[in-house]
């Protein structure tokens, strides 16, 4: 009998709890199934269960060798739907999470790609700039920027970018330019945070940390909002690298400290750590790979 096959037959004896049963749910007779299970125990030369005239009893050879199988069943299968999905066309609801500027700017113009090569495919895109729970909420995939804490998330990195410090060239006139993080504890400071708490800047130098004690004038939940008021001269704030961009691509904004910036943050698509990935989110993932629609993180937004 096949190997593969002497397991299944052994995980299902040990579900149902008898080779009758077993049998029964593998459409079998059960002189076959107690064959395959005594067949594995003369491989191994161990006992797997204990046979009783009424039950049966997992030995504890039987219960680790159960686990290991289960795990190879689970791998054999997950084998042969990645092998077919190859196949398969990608369809039905795509539903993607992604913080608020970064979808508007770079997560539609990839989704237009996306569906123009998957027809079939449908999308429900939710912009966020908190973080959703992707298993309670319900979402196929999300584009998380920054370095994941542990989680049952598993991660693609698609792309890096960095945090920058702006100001408006007119509030930089007017209280001059930082030469050293700390010259930013004299500066008004807008916080682009979901706390509230006062901004917890760090910057590098040779290595070594710099944190300067920084006093927030403006706290708010929104890029938009942190840099319209960095823009109207309201004080420095600290963005991520791609929020800024336009606006100092036009001048509104002047970039300050670029010696002392941090070193640089992934972009990634993250998705629940489920055995199989979907048809969906793999063909999503392979597009932004293979398309390299998301290099703008490295030639095109361009901070120092």
């Amino acid at each position: 009998m096949d190997r593969f096959d002497a397991l299944s037959i052994f995980i299902a004896v040990c579900e149902s709890q008898g080779f009758a049963p077993a049998a029964r749910k593998l459409g079998i007779s059960a002189s076959v199934a107690t064959r395959a299970v005594a067949g594995l125990e003369e491989k191994l030369n161990v006992r797997l269960l204990q046979r009783t005239t009424r039950s049966l009893r997992l030995t504890e050879a039987g219960q680790t060798y159960l686990e290991r199988a289960r795990r190879i069943m689970a791998d054999l299968d997950e084998a042969d739907q990645t092998a077919q999905s190859h196949n398969a066309e990608p369809a039905g609801l795509l539903s993607i999470s992604a913080p608020v500027l970064f979808g508007r700017m770079h997560v539609v113009p990839a989704l237009r790609g996306y569906m123009e090569k998957y027809p079939k495919v449908t999308v429900d895109l939710r912009l966020s700039d908190g973080l959703v729970n992707l298993v309670e909420e319900g979402f196929d995939l999300a584009v998380r920027i920054g370095h994941l804490p542990d989680s049952q998330l598993m991660a693609v990195k698609v792309g890096q970018t960095k945090k920058v410090v702006v100001a408006a060239p007119s509030y930089l006139d007017r209280v001059g330019r930082p030469d050293h993080p700390s010259d930013l504890e004299k500066m008004d400071i807008i916080s682009f945070s979901q706390t509230g708490s006062n901004p917890d800047w760090r910057f590098e130098n040779g290595g070594r940390e710099i944190r300067p004690r920084l006093s927030m004038k403006l706290n708010t939940n929104n890029a938009d909002a942190a840099i319209a008021f960095a823009k109207a001269g309201g004080g420095a704030t600290r963005i991520l690298c791609y929020q800024s961009y336009e606006a100092m691509v036009t001048g509104e904004l002047e970039q300050i400290l670029t010696p002392y910036a941090p070193s640089d943050i992934p972009v990634q698509l993250v998705y629940p750590s489920a055995r199989m990935m979907s048809v969906k989110v793999r063909s999503f993932i392979d597009f932004v790979q293979q398309t390299s629609i998301w290099n703008f993180v490295l030639p095109t937004i361009q901070c120092l």
